[in-house]
């Protein structure tokens, strides 16, 4: 797979593309549940744990995306959604447990394989550019902690321009911010709705990053399964 067109500045999702969110929010979560006790407060596993909160952290972002709650309301009503949901009740929950979450998890520094051999070896090609849905703060966070901060030039988070991917307007202020045309611009995420579909209405080519092979309903411009693809056409 190699391209014959010319990319000047790549734009790169970070969670689930990069920042492995998944495995940083398990580790996050195991902790809290053995820090605040929760085995004695409800009856439910650690694993039944982390399953409820993925489930209800996601259809909280899903909302947050399409505008009907707040940042300040995905943060404070997760983790009671989550913890009602597994029959505790309200008045029990521990005080302080979602803003241990905020502050702990931003800190863990998993991230895919080959993202640094591969970001090192793209950073003396391009230039290179973070477009995140993430809230500021925690992704200034992630980045520095997972040591990804140094290969970016434009951080550009939703809340700089109070619009969230798959909006075509939080990419066409990327482009602004980097002096550069969506011709000579590449996005790359996990995500078909929110980076695919998003880059594809900026009219900016993709790269859908698939570890789990699922089959998408959409035709990116490209498709990786690990990120040391990248260098095949990169």
């Amino acid at each position: 797979m190699r391209t014959s067109k010319t990319y000047r500045h790549l734009f790169f999702d970070l969670d689930h593309t990069l920042w492995d969110f998944e495995k940083n929010s398990e580790e996050t979560l195991y902790h809290l549940y053995d820090h605040f006790k929760l085995e004695e407060l409800g009856n439910f596993s650690r694993d039944s744990f982390y399953r409820k909160y993925s489930f209800v952290n996601q259809r909280m972002w899903d909302l947050y995306h399409k505008g009907k709650i707040t940042q300040q309301q995905l943060r404070e009503n997760r983790f009671i959604k989550c913890l009602t949901g597994l029959g505790m009740d309200a008045s029990d929950i521990p005080v302080g447990i979602s803003q241990a979450f905020t502050d702990i998890c931003p800190t863990k520094t998993a991230v895919f394989p080959f993202t640094h051999e591969v970001l090192g070896y793209l950073q003396e090609k391009y230039v290179l550019h973070i477009i995140t849905n993430g809230f500021k703060d925690v992704q200034y966070i992630k980045l520095k902690s997972a040591n990804l901060d140094t290969y970016f030039s434009e951080i550009i988070t939703s809340e700089c321009i109070n619009c969230t991917k798959p909006d075509k307007r939080i990419f066409q202020h990327a482009l602004e911010r980097a002096g550069v045309t969506a011709k000579e611009s590449l996005m790359i995420g996990d995500s078909l709705e929110a980076d695919i579909l998003g880059a594809m209405n900026a009219g900016i080519d993709q790269v859908f990053f698939n570890p789990e092979k699922k089959r998408p309903r959409l035709r990116p411009t490209y498709e990786v399964h690990c990120l040391s693809q990248l260098k095949e056409f990169l």
